[in-house]
């Protein structure tokens, strides 16, 4: 049985490599200020600090933010593109922001990018599930039930999902039924 040696013994964090570390962790991820300062908390637990007074862990965030190495708003919009291009609903966008910590403010334009496009999100992710129209059993009330669940787990909404779900194979919703359909 091999012999396990204990991890080495990394030094206490000071003020500069704090920084140093939040300013790799910020060029190497897209991150917001909430998850920035949850990574930071962490590091101060794991390795200890050096120094009389508590690491400002705050104070270090707000300055990074200030320098523009992390924006909540741009963060916001990068996620709720990325998601609904991967075919996920509002719901799933905003669970994505709070689980983030972003607060309603620098959300608001990612949830109104995700509210319009809601139907051609929810298009593309029952196109990649096969679901509904683009699934080839429509007619068993198990599948459809299941479709509908993973669709309300994407985060569309019931009436949208519900129309999409109905649609004929080839058929098309109307655009200007789709404006009720959230």
């Amino acid at each position: 049985m091999p012999v396990r040696r204990p991890p080495k013994q990394r030094p206490l964090l000071t003020a500069a490599r704090l920084e140093e570390l939040a300013i790799f962790y910020v060029g190497r991820f897209a991150t917001s200020r909430a998850k920035l300062s949850t990574y930071l908390k962490r590091k101060v637990r794991e390795r200890g600090w050096e120094g009389d007074r508590p690491a400002d862990l705050e104070a270090l965030v707000e300055r990074l933010s200030r320098l523009g190495y992390v924006d909540d708003r741009a963060y916001a919009l990068a996620k709720a593109r990325a998601l609904t291009a991967r075919g996920y609903g509002e719901g799933r966008v905003r669970q994505a922001l709070h689980g983030a910590g972003i607060g309603e403010e620098d959300g608001a334009a990612a949830r109104t990018l995700a509210e319009e496009a809601a139907l051609d999100s929810a298009l593309r992710f029952a196109r990649r599930r096969r679901l509904g129209p683009f699934g080839g059993d429509a007619g068993d009330p198990k599948q459809r039930e299941r479709a509908v669940a993973a669709m309300v787990r994407a985060g569309h909404g019931f009436a949208l999902v519900r129309s999409i779900l109905a649609l004929k194979p080839g058929e098309e919703i109307e655009p200007d039924l789709s404006h009720d359909l959230g």
